[in-house]
């Protein structure tokens, strides 16, 4: 892949949102395809259980609850710990958090990392954790309660993906932003991110797997003649 095929932060947003605006597609469906994707990719990992999803507030949240509700369907063990309120969940990531809360997925949630034990004692029997807390749109230093987060994951021993990007690292970068996920997998939507150029940034990504989500190509191609 060369570095025209990368993506911007605001190159990631104008995919969605024109997706969205210009071609009808609604966002949910967007992170449905998105969550079945990250679900297949692990399938395809030979991924056994239990799967430790840790979620933020946002549209990375939401892609981790519809993987979760793939994972408990095709009967592999998975839970999700929630580094947010769940009434301050909205639009399509709280429909979801809703659905797999419904199905009775086990939903840990401790806005504010106030039980870090706890949280590590969630990590120690994973054999894999997926690293849904933040994405593209992350910018200045990494703030608590994620920062703290970030670090215990790192401590665990399971095999780590990150989902779009590790968390903690810049979109446009590379660079990490303070503490920073390091994975062994990426599953990276639409195309790598611009910051994945910097050869650094593989310390943190791991493998990169590039998942399409359903936007129109017409909307990548634009965006890569104009680059």
């Amino acid at each position: 892949m060369t570095p025209i095929e990368r993506l911007s932060r605001e190159e990631v947003r104008s995919v969605d949102q024109r997706t969205i605006e210009e071609f009808g597609l609604p966002g949910i469906a967007l992170m449905e395809n998105a969550g079945r994707g990250v679900f297949e990719l692990l399938v395809s990992l030979k991924a056994r259980g239990p799967i430790k999803i840790c979620a933020g507030k946002g549209n990375n949240g939401g892609d981790g609850f519809v993987i979760a509700r793939h994972l408990d369907n095709a009967g592999i063990p998975v839970e999700l710990f929630l580094l947010a309120d769940p009434e301050q969940l909205t639009g399509d990531a709280a429909t979801n958090y809703q659905v797999a809360s419904r199905m009775g997925i086990s939903i840990q949630a401790d806005p504010d990392l106030q039980d870090p034990e706890g949280f590590c004692a969630f990590l120690a029997s994973a054999e894999w954790i997926v690293d849904a807390l933040l994405g593209t749109g992350v910018q200045g230093s990494i703030r608590e309660p994620f920062a703290t987060a970030i670090r215990l994951i790192n401590e665990a021993s399971a095999n780590k993906l990150a989902i779009d990007l590790p968390s903690g690292l810049d979109c446009d970068t590379g660079q990490p932003l303070g503490d920073c996920v390091i994975a062994s997998q990426t599953a990276t939507f639409v195309a790598e991110k611009k910051g994945f150029a910097a050869p650094e940034s593989r310390d943190f990504t791991g493998t990169v797997h590039v998942l399409g989500i359903g936007a129109p190509r017409q909307i990548i191609t634009e965006l890569l003649q104009n680059q």
